[in-house]
């Protein structure tokens, strides 16, 4: 029995989470689920480093300047033992680590090589559901008969990788994206991890709430405050309990709790739109309140556009008020934005077309769609 970063593999290459050996395990049949997620190791940090030998070894910062209002797009597993990590403002990152190396983003660069990784992927499957440029699902289902396991796929894609491209990546394989996503997380930088379908319902019940697919700081409170802080106190609540609280979004976490995640790998996805928001602990009643918080929003939708390689054209603000109605308001440009300065520029009047109650706000949230490739719009490629 072999260990290979964090998981067990046996003679025959069936990979265990929990390390026990299972040889005498059948192959899984042809209708069995198999998902990978693949999770490049701090991607634009490590392009860098490969390309300029200067900076291997060192804690590297992609980004904007640090005199500046950029943000931490990625930065090196070097420089994360400072606690630094994407979407910190640069100054901040400074401050944490005097001695950082800040780089400027090259996107062109970046969009090369994930296309290359891409390539890399279509060899074992064509079922890939790219995320962004640095992360990707992937369905081996049909291929188990044939490759033996997923673990094993996951091996030779992550060997592959690293061959063409001197690049290490994370993997994580299982019967769902949930706990494909999770088990990439479980050893990186360059893990493999898997959770097989006895183990997942179990599995989960450890998790933190903030683990799970979709949960993010304002979900996570709420859940706190409602006494959830693990899968396993979430399994405690039924989905009656649930939908009132969380809406449409109640069933995924029902089920999440139990293992389950009935999304498919969508080869043909076309993203429309790039978004954020937040839920507030107590409403807002100051329209400049509420704007340094769109602007950090603003901040958060460039990066995320910037790693999924896209630029928009139409803003869109969302304003939930304390009697839970929602308006949304919306602005069109005759040119794709790239920069949280220029969303910054719409977002007053926005907000002034929104505030249509004399009531306090619960939730604000800001979305950029009308996309098209930032490729394609090389000189508005967002410099963070």
């Amino acid at each position: 029995m072999l260990r290979i970063r964090g998981a067990m593999v046996n003679e025959r290459g069936h990979f265990n989470v929990s390390g026990r050996d299972t040889r005498t395990r059948s192959r899984p049949a042809m209708n069995r689920s198999c998902i990978i997620h693949i999770d490049m190791d701090a991607f634009y940090a490590a392009v860098e480093q490969r390309d300029n030998p200067k900076l291997r070894g060192k804690p590297i910062i992609v980004g904007g300047d640090p005199q500046q209002r950029g943000v931490v797009a990625t930065c090196s597993y070097e420089a994360r033992q400072f606690g630094i990590h994407s979407a910190m403002s640069c100054a901040l990152a400074k401050r944490k680590c005097p001695q950082a190396i800040f780089v400027r983003p090259r996107f062109p660069i970046y969009k090369q090589v994930s296309q290359q990784i891409r390539d890399i992927f279509s060899h074992f499957t064509q079922l890939i559901e790219p995320l962004s440029l640095d992360e990707a699902y992937l369905d081996v289902s049909q291929q188990i008969s044939t490759r033996g396991s997923g673990s094993l796929i996951a091996r030779d894609i992550k060997q592959r990788i690293k061959r063409e491209t001197a690049l290490t990546a994370s993997a994580g394989v299982s019967y769902n994206k949930l706990l494909a996503k999770i088990a990439s997380d479980r050893d990186k930088p360059d893990g493999l991890f898997y959770i097989s379908e006895k183990e997942g319902p179990e599995f989960v019940k450890s998790l933190r709430v903030r683990e799970f697919f979709g949960i993010g700081p304002a979900t996570e409170e709420k859940m706190h405050s409602l006494g959830i802080y693990t899968g396993a106190d979430l399994l405690g609540w039924t989905l009656a309990e649930l939908q009132p609280v969380f809406g449409k979004s109640a069933e995924f976490y029902f089920n999440a709790a139990r293992g389950i995640d009935k999304r498919v790998v969508e080869v043909n996805r076309v993203r429309k739109s790039v978004s954020t928001e937040d839920t507030f602990a107590l409403d807002l009643i100051n329209p400049e309140q509420m704007l340094e918080i769109l602007e950090q929003q603003s901040e958060t939708v460039i990066r995320d556009c910037a790693r999924i390689g896209v630029v928009g054209k139409t803003i869109t603000l969302k304003v939930k008020f304390s009697d839970f109605s929602q308006v949304t308001r919306s602005i069109s440009c005759t040119t794709f934005l790239s920069q949280a300065s220029e969303i910054m520029l719409l977002l007053p009047q926005l907000l002034q077309q929104a505030l249509v109650k004399d009531l306090s706000v619960r939730l604000l949230g800001v979305g950029i769609s009308n996309l098209s490739s930032s490729e394609d719009n090389e000189q508005q490629i967002p410099l963070l």
